[in-house]
Order: C-alpha cells, then structure tokens, then sequence
C-alpha cells in the first residue's frame, strides 16, 4: 500500500506549502486550474494509483470544481481498488464501500465547491461590469513590458526576481525571454 498525494493550486505565484499532506511515498502536484479536465499531474496520479494505495488530497475544491468531475474522479480511484481521503473535510471513500452517510456528504461537499465557484464568476462578472461602467476596465489581460524583462534580464536578474519586481508570474517572464525577440 502506497500513500499517494495530490496537491493543486490555480495559478503559477500561488503556493502548494498550505496543503500539507504529511508523509507519503509519491506526491503529484500542479499549478493549473481545477476546471481544466486535461490536468497533467492528476491524469498522472490517477493513471499511478494501485489497488490498496490511499489517495490523500488536502480538499475536495483541490481535486475538482464541478460535482460531475468529482464524482468521477473519486469513482475512478475506488474502482482500482484504492481509496481516496479528503484531509479538510475529514472524508474517507474505500474501495467498495457503501457508507450512505459518506456518499451524502460527498454529493453536498462537491455541490457546495460548485455552487462557491459559480458565485465568485458572478460577482467578477459584476464587478467587471460596474467598473466598465466607470471607465476603469479595459479588459483583457494586461501588457508587460517585454523592453523591461529584457533589460533586467541583462542587468543580471533572474526570471524569479523579474517577475517579483514587475508584479507578474514566473511563467510569463519565461515566456517572453523565450521568444525569438528577446535575444
């Protein structure tokens, strides 16, 4: 029996240090958001898993943000024979069990993430639209001054120290001194 992890934050500046998982044999973390089905890391850990393994995972909103998506990947980890536990909520689904009360509180746990989720979109929609109103959004993603990236980096700076500076993620400033432009 293996314990496995599986740890998942949004974006590239956030941080997975919060989920602590405690001691396992095999960790499968990710920087990339739960609605993107085609997750790297988790396709890899669910392809990993063994009959016996335990999947730990910090909490339900780590593994996935719709029911139908977590219902299906829990589903997935128990029909291998494994079993799969939520450290936050303190749930636990095993291979063949049948706990009617687990079940439940998994059904409403998922509706919960999903119902969380939609709110914030609408009150980001709202937000966009008050502010649009008010001439103050513009839209899109913002622009980074690639002229800059490329001057720092000559000055010696490393893309970490970049990307601090200008208030931006890592993986953008790799993106821009990747281009053929950049030098």
């Amino acid at each position: 029996m293996a314990l496995i992890g599986y740890r998942r934050v949004s974006t590239y500046d956030q941080k997975l240090d919060r989920q602590d998982l405690g001691d396992i044999d095999q960790l499968f973390e990710e920087k990339e958001s739960g609605s993107d089905r085609t997750r790297p890391a988790l396709r890899e850990m669910l392809t990993y898993v063994r009959a016996g393994d335990e999947v730990l995972v910090w909490s339900i909103d780590r593994l996935a943000r719709d029911f139908r998506d977590l219902q299906d990947i829990v589903t997935q980890i128990t029909d291998k024979g494994a079993g799969i536990k939520f450290l936050s909520e303190g749930l636990a689904f095993k291979s063949g069990g049948d706990d009617p009360f687990a079940k439940l509180q998994l059904h409403m746990m998922g509706a919960f993430a999903e119902f969380e989720l939609a709110l914030i979109r609408k009150r980001q929609a709202d937000g966009i639209a008050k502010a649009q109103k008010r001439g103050v959004y513009k839209g899109g993603k913002r622009r980074i001054d690639r002229e800059k990236v490329v001057a720092l980096r000559t000055e010696g700076l490393g893309p970490s120290a970049i990307a601090e500076q200008m208030g931006v993620s890592r993986m953008s400033i790799y993106r821009i001194l990747s281009e053929p432009t950049a030098g």
